[in-house]
């Protein structure tokens, strides 16, 4: 069962759609507390004007992680079932996505 308790490999990695991938860093950015990442992320949005009205601090007493997701989705305009629409930042976001999945 070694196998099972490796991670995955870039190729594998990178083989996943980028929604997929987003998935997977926020479920880990969830179990870690990690409110810092989805903030980065968010920050990447076509439509991140809209945030600001939320504390961008991610040390402050604010947002949780659950209310920054609620936010990635308004942002996106989808509930997070489906692919989202990232627009020119896809490749930046993906690889953000990448990387956080990767190292944690």
């Amino acid at each position: 069962m070694l196998a099972d308790m490796t991670s995955p490999s870039f190729a594998e990695l990178d083989a996943l759609t980028t929604e997929e991938l987003r998935e997977r860093a926020f479920a880990l950015a969830r179990k870690n507390h990690d409110v810092k990442f989805i903030w980065s992320v968010i920050k990447h949005l076509p439509d991140a004007d809209d945030a600001a009205e939320l504390d961008g601090a991610p040390n402050s007493i604010g947002p949780t992680i659950d209310e920054y997701v609620a936010l990635w989705r308004e942002l996106t305009g989808k509930g997070g079932y489906e692919e989202h629409g990232y627009g020119e930042q896809e490749a930046l976001l993906r690889a953000a996505f990448l990387d956080y999945v990767q190292k944690h």
